[in-house]
């Protein structure tokens, strides 16, 4: 038990935990991606569908958009959420997961964006589709896309732009 704490606690993991440090940090990421994202689909620009999940659970009110609408609306609001997500991700990866050096700190930065951006683009352009052709739920969209954005980051991050 003090090994695995030892290792949440420090930069020297196992793969595993290494990978659940990551996920944790990913999930706060998330949180910050999630709110800046809803906040935008509400308020500035919409992108929820009437019977979206998660406007359902917290009671929220919904300007309507057509398909088209909403998946624009939808890949602009995540565009603008990943900016601010990624750096508190990049953050949390730098101090807790990962170990700095195998590049230059600006292109590692210029890497790490790049890689998120990549796999930004593909879920986003994917789960947009989604949404404008089969209309599927905006949460959902939002689901598929943290999922394979988080498998893509991990093996990228870790072997490309960190030390390990």
């Amino acid at each position: 038990m003090k090994s695995l704490i030892k290792q949440f606690k420090g930069r020297e993991h196992t793969p595993l935990i290494q990978f659940v440090k990551y996920s944790i940090g990913g999930a706060l990421a998330t949180l910050v991606h999630m709110a800046f994202f809803y906040l935008l689909a509400l308020k500035l620009l919409p992108a929820l569908n009437p019977d979206d999940l998660i406007a359902n659970l917290l009671n929220l009110s919904r300007t309507p958009a057509s398909n088209a609408l909403r998946a624009r609306n939808y890949m602009i609001d995540y565009t603008i959420a990943f900016l601010f997500s990624n750096l508190v991700a990049y953050v949390i990866n730098i101090y807790w997961v990962f170990h700095r050096g195998r590049h230059h700190w600006l292109l590692e930065i210029a890497y790490f964006y790049g890689v998120s951006g990549i796999s930004a683009v593909v879920g986003t352009l994917l789960t947009g589709s989604m949404i404008h052709g089969f209309g599927i739920s905006t949460t959902l969209a939002f689901g598929i896309n943290v999922i394979v954005s988080l498998l893509i980051n991990f093996v990228v991050r870790k072997s490309f732009v960190f030390k390990g």
